[in-house]
């Protein structure tokens, strides 16, 4: 576990902010990777931030903490694009009622809007990972939430961390934000399941329309905190038929060789 906690934190741009002591034990620890890349514009990301605070408070998402095992689950939140935003990083904290859970709300309100260029999936995945991997907290389940509305096309690829984080235990759960075209063969749902989402339970909801964001972000937390997952709609494309996990490097390049 260090050696892969070593290899992660060296794959990550920034470092994880590392919980201060205290801890304990909880259901989940839930990571909120949260993309805030020039691709989406302000309204996008106010609604999406939106979005979060309300699930927060919402009574269904206080009645999956509370019906865990234990009650009680750990978030930490944080904005990424090119890199994560240190700035936007929220440690980790304890939920366990809904005075929490409207505080933890508050604070991801308060946060100033702004964006970032390019897109590293990879920085989001590699940060979370070495967060969780880091802090004083012990879940039984430890889950990366990464939403985004573009493949990986800066900084490490994708494929490798998402692996090395899985390898370490963790699942990762993906919102796709498919507002408009993304390039990717397939759909963007699609990059997600098969480059980015993976672990035990792991799975990718797709935001079509921007009034969807808010339903769309508390099913998804409901089901993290209360391990549940949506049927699947997608297949894991066959060994003989790679899924292509460059396609966003390519089109980053093929925009500077124009």
């Amino acid at each position: 576990m260090l050696v892969t906690l070593a290899m992660l934190m060296g794959l990550s741009a920034t470092p994880p902010v590392v919980a201060a002591a205290g801890g304990g034990e909880v259901d989940v620890e839930l990571a909120l990777a949260v993309d805030v890349s020039r691709s989406m514009d302000y309204e996008e990301i106010r609604i999406q931030r939106q979005g979060y605070v309300e699930a927060l408070s919402h009574p269904e998402f206080i009645t999956a903490v509370q019906g865990g095992m234990l009650g009680r689950i750990a978030l930490s939140y944080y904005e990424w694009a090119g890199e994560v935003d240190q700035a936007s990083v929220i440690d980790w904290q304890i939920i366990a009622t809904a005075q929490d859970a409207k505080a933890f709300g508050e604070k991801i309100a308060a946060r100033p809007i702004a964006t970032q260029r390019r897109t590293s999936i990879s920085a989001a995945i590699s940060f979370g990972a070495a967060s969780i991997v880091s802090n004083q907290y012990r879940g039984m389940r430890q889950v990366i939430d990464v939403s985004g509305d573009g493949p990986n096309n800066i900084g490490v690829p994708v494929l490798p961390v998402r692996d090395k984080a899985i390898e370490a235990g963790l699942v990762i759960n993906g919102l796709a934000i498919m507002l408009r075209p993304s390039g990717t063969a397939g759909g963007l749902d699609r990059y997600y399941f098969d480059c980015v989402a993976g672990g035990p339970g792991s799975f990718v909801l797709p935001v079509l329309k921007i009034e969807d964001f808010a339903i769309a972000i508390r099913r998804k937390m409901v089901m993290e905190v209360s391990n549940t997952a949506p049927a699947p709609t997608l297949q894991r494309i066959a060994a003989d038929a790679p899924p292509d996990c460059l396609s966003g490097e390519r089109q980053w390049q093929e925009f500077l060789d124009r």
